[in-house]
């Protein structure tokens, strides 16, 4: 290469590299606008995180220390819960207490809300339409109850094998005995079955004269 030639390469890489830092002088605030987004989007991020994780176990705590308080129900009440699946988690608390006081009326008016609110998880209506039917057992009218059971029994929902244990128990009262062994041979062949409902099930096919083993 002729000196010319070096001359001209090294003349041309200065001008490059001109043009490289006035470009950047010019427009590098957007690369460093760019990453402090970044940075700051990131960080919100794990802040709102860290918020909602406390909030989710204050709320918790709420729950577990009224237990232990002196009125039970009126410290469960007075805890705050944001709207969803913390106020039905609430509702169904408040419910188990009025049950315990022997109010079940009132248990079943305030599982309602949650029963009926199509925007909450299904698993978590499904489960107060369940407590519900548990509840109200002795009070709710049955065709309302038998509907409600056909619902939560139906293939694919979460508390079927539950829901299918009190429609077998329901044939059982109004003495359909062969229908009841018929629902309680389908709760053992179902694979959500717990082992607990597996043992209730089989021990009332045997107080009702049917071999669990042989259906």
């Amino acid at each position: 290469m002729s000196e010319t030639d070096s001359f001209i390469e090294e003349v041309t890489e200065e001008v490059r590299r001109d043009r490289l830092f006035a470009l950047m002088r010019r427009y590098g605030w957007i690369g460093v606008v760019a990453i402090l987004g970044i940075v700051g989007g990131a960080a919100w991020t794990e802040w709102t995180k860290a918020q909602e994780r406390a909030k989710a176990e204050g709320f918790g705590d709420a729950m577990l220390a009224s237990m232990s308080a002196e009125d039970p129900l009126a410290a469960v009440g007075a805890i705050a819960a944001e709207p969803g699946a913390q106020e039905a988690v609430r509702a169904m608390m408040e419910a188990g207490r009025m049950q315990m006081a022997g109010n079940s009326a009132g248990a079943v008016a305030a599982l309602a809300p949650v029963a009926n609110d199509a925007s909450l998880p299904k698993s978590l209506s499904d489960l107060a339409k369940l407590k519900s039917v548990l509840v109200g057992a002795d009070t709710m009218d049955a065709a309302a109850r038998a509907s409600l059971l056909d619902e939560l029994a139906v293939p694919g929902a979460p508390y079927r094998p539950l829901a299918m244990e009190q429609q077998a128990l329901a044939e059982l009262s109004a003495g359909n005995q062969d229908a009841a062994i018929a629902l309680l041979t389908q709760i053992l062949a179902e694979a959500g079955t717990t082992p607990g409902l597996q043992q209730r099930a089989s021990e009332l096919m045997v107080a009702l004269g049917a071999d669990p083993s042989a259906q």
